[in-house]
């Protein structure tokens, strides 16, 4: 199964480290910035499913990062939880008025911050307590290892089930291939970008048995993406 992606924005060190090992321990993927600039870096290359944001960070703050993130189109959905020293109510309803998800006072527990982390991703549609991802009428089931459109279950390998996954948890969004060569086969595994286009036909083809080859788009000049609308 497809590990939720968080990027962790802190600017300091023993707390950035703390929650790297925090997520990671909960069986997520975890990246690392310690200011806007470098966080900026790590979305231009990486797809991640939530922001865990320090209010204040160096250079450009968290609060004033988050609110151009919300101005962006591939960023407006991307849920972000902000992390903060700051605990009076008209902090918090500033940091809401930014367009943040959550917001969490800092310290807090590694139990609770996981938590919040999992209901924002439920509410977003990124995390499923059954395993399950549904898009219109198609449904994967991670657990269950199946993948079905309508009543109709859909034969494939295990690495266009994991590229299907990743589509499906990810939607609207191009991604290159490079991108999903990470995303679905690994950083530690060497494979031509040509593999991804390989598979890409053989999903479409599948696909097409049942009339929705139309949901993996080609993205001319970049990759590819998955949408229910053409």
């Amino acid at each position: 199964m497809t590990k939720s992606t968080i990027l962790v924005v802190e600017d300091e060190e023993a707390i950035r480290a703390m929650l790297l090992l925090v997520l990671e321990k909960a069986g997520f993927t975890a990246y690392a910035a310690g200011d806007a600039r470098e966080a900026q870096a790590v979305l231009d290359q990486t797809p991640v499913d939530l922001i865990l944001l320090d209010w204040m960070l160096p250079g450009i703050s968290g609060a004033e990062w988050g609110r151009r993130l919300r101005k962006e189109t591939a960023y407006q959905d991307l849920p972000i939880i902000l992390l903060t020293a700051r605990g009076e109510e008209e902090d918090k309803v500033r940091g809401f008025d930014v367009g943040v998800d959550d917001y969490m006072t800092k310290p807090f527990s590694p139990k609770e911050l996981i938590a919040r982390i999992r209901a924002v991703l439920r509410r977003s549609g990124k995390l499923s307590d059954a395993g399950q991802i549904v898009l219109g009428d198609m449904m994967l089931d991670a657990e269950q290892h199946r993948l079905s459109i309508g009543e109709r279950q859909l034969e494939v390998s295990p690495t266009e089930f994991r590229l299907i996954q990743f589509f499906m948890t990810h939607p609207d969004k191009v991604y290159t291939r490079t991108q999903l060569l990470d995303q679905v086969w690994g950083r530690s595994v060497y494979i031509e970008e040509r593999t991804v286009d390989v598979h890409i036909r053989r999903l479409r083809k599948i696909l097409a048995e049942y009339g929705r080859e139309e949901l993996l788009q080609t993205v001319r000049g970049f990759g590819y993406r998955f949408s229910l609308t053409a």
